[in-house]
């Protein structure tokens, strides 16, 4: 594990006396070299990630695909949204935009006398454990993580945002960041005050995610797995997060227009403790309901995608 984090260190500071740093005096913010450094180590483990994605996971969808493939157009805008995401630029528009503004909020609350809470504080000599202490951590964000999910598919408004990325009619692994920019922002803003409130390092932030996204392009992919009856209740499987995304199962409840089941991130357990599991074995066309029986648009590229889900925010569309 040491030898794993000082290699990721190396690259990280190799690639921003290379790249980064000249950047940032060539434009005259040499001030933010400690963001900017930061920032670095989201950009390599976002380019580790399209590695995995291109190395590993594009073979095993055409090894074992769920589906065939027939609208690559589809896909195209997919892996745009991928690039924006894990290269950086959205988290770039934050880190300029609203991340002075979080770092300033907690800088008064602390002043202000709010006390400084770990959770991993409450088992004794966990905190000199890193691996147990992460896991500590990837478990609460995975239990919030799973109420997220759930009110995006719970609350009307937040749905209208969060319908974009369920109505792509041909998943793969290049499908996890299809998302509405402002649905991406509600969650992360909401994750990373949570995160500052149980008092995850900033390490440990970026290694949950880390772990968390190249999860979920798994999980996406056009790929017929399944992980057998005990390891579909250990972890999120292709197969188990393909049924969320089924039309007429994964975001609908009998008698009503929204809710659905599956809704794990990580871990199958928060959907089995709240009886919210479908574990069958199954492998259904993937969409909207609406989109098949009102032929409702919700756009081909990316800013037809983006714009169409203002408007449905909007109630007009």
């Amino acid at each position: 594990m040491d030898a794993l984090v000082n290699v990721f260190d190396d690259l990280q500071q190799w690639l921003f006396m290379t790249l980064v740093q000249p950047l940032l005096f060539g434009l005259g913010l040499g001030n933010r070299l400690e963001d900017a450094y930061s920032g670095t180590g989201w950009l390599l483990v976002g380019l580790l990630q399209l590695v995995v994605i291109i190395g590993v996971l594009v073979p095993l969808q055409r090894w074992r695909p769920a589906e065939p493939v027939t609208d690559r157009a589809a896909i195209r805008v997919d892996v745009l949204y991928t690039l924006i995401h894990r290269l950086g630029l959205f988290r770039l528009v934050l880190f300029f935009t609203l991340t002075p503004w979080l770092d300033d909020l907690f800088g008064m609350l602390r002043v202000a006398g709010m006390p400084t809470f770990h959770l991993d504080d409450l088992w004794p000599g966990v905190t000199d454990l890193p691996l147990a202490s992460l896991l500590i951590y990837l478990v609460a964000m995975d239990f919030f993580d799973y109420w997220l999910h759930r009110g995006q598919h719970h609350f009307e408004w937040w749905w209208r945002l969060h319908a974009l990325h369920h109505s792509q009619r041909q998943m793969t692994a290049w499908s996890d960041n299809r998302n509405h920019l402002l649905d991406d922002l509600i969650r992360d803003l909401v994750l990373v005050t949570l995160a500052q409130l149980i008092g995850v390092a900033p390490g440990q932030f970026v290694a949950i995610v880390a772990i968390t996204q190249l999860s979920e392009s798994f999980q996406h992919a056009n790929l017929r797995l399944s992980f057998g009856r005990w390891g579909e209740r250990l972890w999120v499987s292709p197969r188990f997060h393909r049924l969320h995304h089924s039309i007429g199962i994964g975001h609908e409840t009998p008698g009503k227009s929204l809710g659905g089941h599956n809704f794990g991130v990580l871990l199958p357990c928060w959907d089995m403790l709240f009886r919210t599991a479908n574990f069958e074995q199954r492998y259904d066309p993937t969409g909207i309901r609406d989109q098949v029986e009102q032929g409702r648009d919700y756009g081909r590229g990316f800013w037809a995608q983006q714009w169409l889900g203002l408007k449905r925010l909007a109630g007009r569309a």
